[in-house]
């Protein structure tokens, strides 16, 4: 199964549809539970992201009966040091962002304990792509 999600900038209202369409997916198809919730945080974590720091992007989830691959491909300023942004409480977020409850700096961290592949290719004022594989057991 492929599904593709469009990430429209600054979009909180529609932010986490890709998130709940592929659990919904995975909950029909009867995954078990632990993969379905591993799966739901590392997308819903890149795709807010997206939302909040890039100008835009795509999100392409495929899913067989070994694996959950999604990749999260952003237009953006890119990410000038990554080893930075993956330690817990690290933020970049802008305050309106935080005020809405996000940009705890968690984001990156939490894709990473919730992931078993996990790479992240970014280029400063170019974007960032997370790809993410969460196996299913």
């Amino acid at each position: 199964m492929h599904y593709t999600f469009t990430i429209e900038r600054g979009n909180f209202a529609d932010a986490g549809q890709a998130s709940s369409n592929v659990k919904r997916t995975l909950k029909q198809l009867g995954v078990d539970p632990a993969s379905i919730k591993r799966a739901v945080v590392a997308l819903f974590e890149a795709e807010i992201n997206a939302v909040a720091h890039a100008y835009g992007g795509t999100i392409d989830v495929d899913i067989d009966a070994e694996k959950v691959m999604m990749v999260v491909a952003d237009e953006g300023p890119g990410i000038p040091n990554l080893e930075l942004a993956m330690q817990e409480g690290w933020s970049t977020a802008s305050p309106q962002v935080r005020e809405m409850g996000y940009g705890a700096g968690m984001g990156l961290p939490n894709i990473k304990k919730n992931t078993d592949e996990l790479k992240i290719d970014t280029k400063v004022g170019v974007g960032t792509t997370v790809t993410m594989i969460v196996k299913l057991v």
